[in-house]
C-alpha cells in the first residue's frame, strides 16, 4: 500500500500528521557488547582464581572443615539475612532488594585473599573459603533468593530470573575448577595466568564503572538510602564475621581472615549477574549498587587494615597469639602429604 505522506519505510506515523524515525539501537548493541566482554573478563578472573588454589592444601581444609563451615555460615547465612533486614528496614524497591540479596549471596572475591595476606591472616583458609563459596554459590544463591524474596514474589511485585542467574553462575563457576586443574598440572604456567587474571580484574572494575555509567546514566540518580545501605552492608559483614569466628574459638589470624571473606564480596560477579539477568529499564534502578558496595567495602577494609597495622606496631600485640596461626600453618606445610592418606605411603624396602 502506498504511503501518501511519503514517509521512509522505517518511519512510524504518529497521529496521522508526522513521520518519526525510531531512535538508533546504539545503546542496545553496546549493552550486548558489555555483557559479552564482562562475561569473558570475569571468566578469566575466575579461571585465574582457580589457578591460585593448591589442591593439597584445599583438601586439607576440606578434611578439617571447621573454619570453612564458619565461613559458610557467614557467607550464606549472615550476609543474605543482613541484606534482607537492611532492605526491609530502609524500605527500598523490591527489585533493588533482589540485587542487595544477590550481593549478599555472592562468594568472596580475590581481593579478600590479598587483604588477608596484608592482615597476617590464614592464607590457606582464605583461598579455600573463596573457592568453596564460589562453588557453593551455584546452589546457595538461588536458594537464598527463593527464601528471602518470597514475600515480594508471592505478591507479584517481582519475578526472579532464576534461569539467567543459574546460567551465569554455571558459566562463571566452571572456570574455577579448570583453573584448579591447571595449577595442579602446570603450576609454573598457573602463576603467569594468575598475574594476567589480576590485571583483568582491575580492567573489569574500570569497565563496569565507565561503560555502565554511559549506558545507565540515570542509575546514579538514586535515593540516598541506597547509598547508606551500601555503606552499612560491608561493615556489618566484616564485624559479624569477625565476632562469629571469635565466638567459635578461632585464632586471631583466622578471625581476621573470616571477617575479610565475609564482608569482601565478589562485586564483579554481582555486576555481571545483574547485567545478564535484568532488562535495561530495570538496570537503571539497580546497576549502581554493586559499584557502591565495591567502593565502601574497599574503603572500610583499608581502614580496618590501617587500624590493625597501627595496633601491631604501637601496642605490641602478644607474640604468642600473633604467631598462633602461623605455627599451625607451618606444621601443616612441613607434614608429609602421605601421612594424610595411607595409600600414598612410599613402598618399604
Amino acid at each position: 500500500m502506498s504511503n501518501p505522506m511519503g514517509c521512509e519505510a522505517s518511519a512510524t506515523v504518529c497521529d496521522g500528521a508526522s513521520c518519526v524515525v525510531p531512535e538508533g539501537n546504539f545503546n542496545a548493541i553496546l549493552s550486548v557488547v558489555l555483557s559479552t566482554v564482562l562475561t569473558i573478563l570475569l571468566a578469566l578472573v575466575m579461571f585465574s582464581m582457580g589457578c591460585n588454589v593448591e589442591i593439597k592444601k584445599f583438601l586439607w581444609h576440606i578434611k578439617r572443615p571447621w573454619g570453612i563451615c564458619i565461613g559458610f555460615l557467614c557467607q550464606f547465612g549472615i550476609m543474605p539475612l543482613t541484606g534482607f533486614v537492611l532492605s526491609v528496614a530502609f524500605d527500598i524497591l523490591p527489585l533493588q532488594a533482589v540485587v542487595v540479596l544477590i550481593m549478599g549471596c555472592c562468594p568472596g572475591g580475590t581481593a579478600s585473599n590479598i587483604l588477608a595476606y596484608w592482615a597476617d591472616g590464614d592464607m590457606d583458609l582464605s583461598i579455600s573459603m573463596t573457592t568453596c563459596s564460589t562453588l557453593l554459590a551455584l546452589g546457595m544463591m538461588p536458594l537464598c533468593l527463593l527464601i528471602y524474596t518470597k514475600m515480594w514474589v508471592d505478591s507479584g511485585m517481582i519475578i526472579i530470573p532464576y534461569d539467567n542467574i543459574g546460567t551465569s553462575l554455571v558459566a562463571l563457576v566452571v572456570p574455577v575448577s579448570v583453573g584448579m586443574f591447571v595449577n595442579h598440572k602446570w603450576p609454573r604456567q598457573a602463576k603467569i595466568i594468575l598475574k594476567i587474571g589480576s590485571i583483568a580484574g582491575a580492567i573489569l572494575i574500570v569497565l563496569i564503572a565507565v561503560v555502565g555509567g554511559v549506558l545507565y546514566q540515570s542509575a546514579w540518580i538514586i535515593a540516598p538510602k541506597l547509598w547508606i545501605l551500601g555503606t552499612i552492608f560491608p561493615v556489618a559483614g566484616y564485624c559479624l564475621g569477625f565476632f562469629l569466628a571469635r565466638i567459635a574459638g578461632q585464632s586471631w589470624d583466622r578471625c581476621r581472615t573470616i571477617a575479610l571473606e565475609t564482608g569482601m564480596q565478589n562485586t564483579q560477579l554481582c555486576s555481571t549477574i545483574v547485567q545478564l539477568s535484568f532488562t535495561q529499564e530495570e538496570l537503571n534502578l539497580v546497576f549502581t549498587f554493586p559499584l557502591i558496595y565495591s567502593i565502601f567495602q574497599l574503603l572500610f577494609a583499608a581502614i580496618f587494615l590501617g587500624i590493625y597495622v597501627a595496633y601491631k606496631k604501637y601496642c605490641g600485640e602478644n607474640k604468642a597469639e600473633f604467631l598462633e596461626g602461623s605455627k599451625e600453618k607451618e606444621i601443616v606445610s612441613t607434614q608429609p602429604v602421605y601421612t594424610e592418606n595411607g595409600g600414598f605411603q612410599p613402598d618399604e624396602k
